[in-house]
């Protein structure tokens, strides 16, 4: 359980997020967000996949979907293409140097999602983590499918592309809306209170001084309920001894950072429609990702619908391997392939 330090904000319920503009002064601990039984906002339907969407003018949306997932990234911590691979003169980086051509799927930002859906008081959007190139992220995404507010972040873990962006969370604190909610397990938020000391305790900032509003609710690893979406925590390892967070909502399944599934996590991935899940090289696992190989082999044995992998480096080319997973579903049934930044996927919540 995480205490606050000095001036800070008050944490909406957990049935729905109030608006809450006044500031308290807690000595005592936070209460962690907690929620059993149903949501009504629960599946009702099989979540459908598209995956031939390609910009905001190739949506891919089907006839009665509500809601949808939007990749806000699909890359690794350091992003694709990279530095050091564009300016070696001695050896050219096949995907890097497609990555750099304007509308190349290779290009991947750090590894993203946003979920947008109606909720009690109308279309609601939640991003599930705001990394080092969150920035460059929305100025992509958002003007271009229209989204203007966030409603709330869910945090998977406390590495710097999960967390990184925080900060740029002041363009919308300031000019679009009063706070954001931030949903974070108390061992990342412990993590938040060095990383960004000056978000997490207001108190010391200087009169005047812009920084993003932002509301800490420690959860647990059960489900919770951000404006009447039900959230169930997928606890996963990501490398030896660090604990990372999927999420499931309805019928989809995100793991973005994993190199174990815990046994007691796979029946939380049952009658899944939707996995999206970590594969960031193809010929092997790293000690903190599972690689295309393993990431395989967890497919089969949760046996989702359908799959999209994320969180690639630059070893992975889109279509050359996409092109290899297609006859994954002619050969053994598996319908897979890899994401790619500002993909949408129309589901049903």
């Amino acid at each position: 359980m995480a205490a606050f330090l000095g001036t800070v904000r008050c944490a909406p319920g957990v049935a729905r997020l109030a608006p809450c503009g006044r500031r308290f002064r807690v000595s005592g601990p936070v209460v962690p967000l907690r929620r059993r039984g149903s949501s009504p906002y629960r599946l009702r339907s099989r979540a459908s996949l598209n995956t031939s969407a390609e910009d905001a003018g190739g949506m891919g949306r089907e006839g009665g979907s509500d809601s949808e997932i939007i990749f806000m990234g699909t890359g690794t911590s350091e992003g694709i293409p990279r530095v050091s691979c564009l300016t070696n003169p001695s050896k050219k980086c096949p995907v890097c140097s497609k990555a750099i051509e304007p509308g190349n799927k290779n290009r991947r930002l750090n590894t993203s999602i946003l979920i947008r859906y109606h909720g009690p008081t109308g279309k609601c959007n939640i991003l599930i983590d705001a990394g080092k190139f969150f920035y460059q992220s929305a100025l992509r995404w958002f003007p271009a499918y229209g989204i203007r507010t966030i409603d709330a972040v869910i945090i998977t873990h406390s590495h710097a592309d999960a967390i990184g962006g925080l900060d740029d969370l002041r363009d919308w604190t300031n000019n679009v809306q009063p706070h954001i909610p931030i949903y974070v397990a108390n061992r990342d938020f412990e993590v938040m209170k060095k990383t960004h000391y000056y978000l997490v305790d207001t108190s010391g900032i200087i009169p005047g001084a812009a920084v993003s509003e932002l509301q800490f609710n420690i959860i647990q690893e059960e489900p919770f309920v951000v404006n009447d979406l039900q959230i169930t925590p997928l606890p996963v390892w990501h490398g030896q001894g660090y604990r990372s967070l999927g999420f499931r909502f309805g019928k989809v399944c995100y793991i973005s950072d994993v190199s174990e599934i815990p046994e007691e996590t796979y029946p939380l991935l049952r009658d899944c429609d939707i996995l999206i899940m970590d594969a960031l090289r193809p010929d092997r696992s790293s000690s903190t990702h599972f690689g295309l190989p393993r990431a395989l082999e967890e497919v089969r044995k949760i046996q989702p619908k359908r799959t999209l992998f994320t969180g690639m480096m630059h070893l992975m080319d889109h279509e050359a391997v996409n092109e290899d997973l297609k006859k994954l579903l002619e050969m053994e049934g598996i319908d897979v392939q890899l994401s790619y930044d500002g993909l949408r996927i129309p589901i049903m919540l």
